[in-house]
């Protein structure tokens, strides 16, 4: 009786230091390193190791690059919506850094919410002409890169509620204005894994986006990098969505996707 009592009670331990180790990084809000978890849970700092570890693997801590452990997307989307958004910010934020530095252009993330482009995060150019929008500000989907490439990427069921929605504005000439041509389009995006907003929401102003995916596939958000046309020639446009798309797989991999290997061929 007494094997069986300990046989039980050492898992319920486990969980313990576990809920411990989840306590202190929930107030952390800008992580904390191994050391200091193990400081302030009182757990041996090889075990906190252990738990932390495998936790990140899971997808429900997240490690910067400081080394900080953070609440992972998994956890915060356990949570509230507010939550979720605060823990993609930063999972993104070093990604949209380094697309800022390469391209020196604004560069966004936006998650879609009641069939709308919410911006989450956005990183301003330095050059005095430049395209800016504010966090917190809402577009549709039909005209912007951001929203056409989470429209492309979605699921069918998904994407149809999204398009029973849409009431086509010609905001400049260059406006998609009916469903089919939007249809052809979003086929289109899918197939090069990258969306273009041609002066569509703004004369003037071009914009190259890509989905970012999470760990069941399914869109969780969108990045882009938007400016003028004077300066976003249709030569750049290429090398911006090789960037673009690869710092969206990036973001994605930390949210858990794993691309599928690609069939083997027959010999």
């Amino acid at each position: 009786m007494i094997r069986a009592r300990e046989s039980k009670a050492a898992p319920v331990g486990v969980v313990s230091k576990v809920l411990r180790i989840l306590e202190v990084l929930d107030r952390a809000n800008s992580g904390l390193q191994l050391r200091q978890i193990a400081q302030q849970t009182g757990i041996h700092k090889s075990t906190a190791y252990r738990f932390l570890a495998h936790l990140e693997s899971e997808g429900y801590l997240f490690r910067d690059n400081t080394g900080a452990y953070l609440v992972g997307p998994k956890l915060a989307r356990l949570g509230s919506g507010i939550a979720y958004h605060a823990t993609l910010r930063t999972v993104s934020h070093p990604v949209l850094q380094e697309l800022w530095a390469l391209t020196r252009e604004t560069v966004n993330l936006a998650v879609l919410e009641n069939h709308q482009v919410l911006y989450l995060d956005v990183m301003e150019s330095t050059y005095t002409f430049r395209l800016v929008s504010q966090v917190g500000a809402r577009r549709p989907l039909y005209c912007t890169a951001l929203g056409k490439a989470m429209l492309a990427f979605m699921s069918e069921t998904e994407r149809e509620a999204a398009l029973a929605t849409t009431r086509f504005e010609r905001i400049t000439p260059h406006t998609v204005g009916d469903l089919p041509r939007l249809r052809r389009e979003l086929v289109k995006i899918r197939q090069q894994g990258f969306a273009l907003d041609d002066e569509e929401a703004a004369v003037g102003a071009r914009c190259v986006a890509a989905p970012i995916l999470d760990e069941s596939g399914k869109v969780a958000a969108a990045i882009s990098v938007s400016g003028p046309i004077a300066r976003i020639g249709r030569e750049k446009i290429p090398s911006f969505a090789v960037a673009i798309k690869d710092g969206a797989r990036v973001i994605s991999a930390r949210l858990g996707f794993s691309e599928a290997p690609a069939a083997a061929t027959a010999s």
